[in-house]
């Protein structure tokens, strides 16, 4: 079985399915014809002597911080999208939010030689820094904003500031639940947003607000709105980092027979599915992880292909959706 086979197969020129199986530009409808010979037939391209003459792998590799985030599936959903039209193929990597994992795998991946990565930071560390600064081969990263590297990212400061000014036009006592802030994104810019907008309102941060810094576990949410409540029987309202936490923190409020959002409004960021189906619905913020992730990857593809963007930075913006949980 050879190229000119394919070709005749699939109804396409060689040329079509060379650059198919280089990693080059062919439309989704020839896209799905050499596939699918390929499939019945079984083809396996020499994928060694491809890389010599090319240079080039057809691989990719993404580091991702957890698979089960809905967040993250999305987001690799459209890295996917964008690399099926070009024929790459996609290494996955999940670190289980462990950052001595993603650097292992920076290194690693560079070792296979892959294309190219996109990591999907949480905690971009000296030591991250260092290692991308090092790295040979092209690098997108996503969901953080890293000054000097090429990457994705969303307003996360200023929706929370917004987010947090919305609520707070009908609350007296206010609190939040956010993750660490070693996580530049979802912890300190989040949290920044937040103190920022109830400092404009000249509350006082130190005697009316009470903070809970925790993980991402919809039960740690529940968890801090119960020590938040203990602490603070006045309490009517709770920002969230997440919807997770803002989902466990509802759960909690429901059990001592609490009132959403008539005596404590929530709030939380993401949209997710759980947050539209959860009652009374979640409001929240949207981001669009599928575009984000196409973003990236066709970032990713014009590094590969020589364009000197290395220090292109684009930032995504979110929106409010206001739902049940807020007066």
């Amino acid at each position: 079985m050879t190229i000119n086979d394919i070709a005749s197969m699939a109804g396409v020129s060689k040329a079509t399915v060379s650059r198919f199986l280089n990693g080059g530009y062919v439309s989704s409808e020839k896209r799905d014809l050499i596939s699918k010979v390929i499939e019945e037939t079984g083809f396996e391209p020499n994928s060694q002597a491809r890389t010599l003459r090319t240079k080039k792998t057809g691989l990719i590799g993404v580091i991702i911080p957890k698979i089960s985030s809905e967040s993250v599936s999305r987001m690799v959903e459209g890295i996917s999208t964008e690399f099926y039209k070009t024929g790459y193929k996609l290494l996955l990597a999940d670190t289980a939010n462990n950052e001595m994992e993603e650097l292992f795998y920076l290194k690693t991946l560079t070792k296979y030689s892959v294309d190219g990565i996109i990591l999907l930071g949480t905690v971009i560390s000296s030591a991250h820094k260092k290692v991308m600064k090092e790295c040979k081969i092209p690098l997108v990263v996503l969901a953080q904003q890293v000054s000097g590297q090429a990457c994705v990212y969303f307003n996360d400061y200023e929706v929370m500031k917004d987010l947090t000014g919305l609520v707070d036009t009908t609350s007296k006592n206010i609190a939040y639940i956010g993750v660490n802030k070693k996580d530049k994104a979802a912890g300190l810019d989040r949290y920044n947003g937040f103190i920022e907008a109830v400092e404009d309102k000249d509350i006082n941060t130190e005697s009316k607000i009470t903070n809970k810094i925790t993980d991402f576990l919809m039960e740690s949410g529940k968890k801090a709105c119960q020590e938040i409540l203990k602490e603070n029987t006045n309490i009517d309202t709770i920002v969230c980092a997440t919807d997770n936490l803002a989902v466990g923190a509802m759960e909690y409020i429901k059990s001592i027979g609490k009132r959403i959002p008539e005596d404590i409004q929530i709030v939380g960021m993401g949209d997710s599915t759980i947050g539209n189906i959860v009652s009374p619905k979640l409001t929240t913020v949207h981001f669009p992880y599928k575009i984000a992730g196409m973003e990236a990857a066709k970032m990713l593809i014009r590094l590969i292909q020589g364009k000197d963007i290395s220090t292109m930075e684009m930032k995504i913006n979110g929106n409010i959706i206001s739902r049940e949980s807020t007066r």
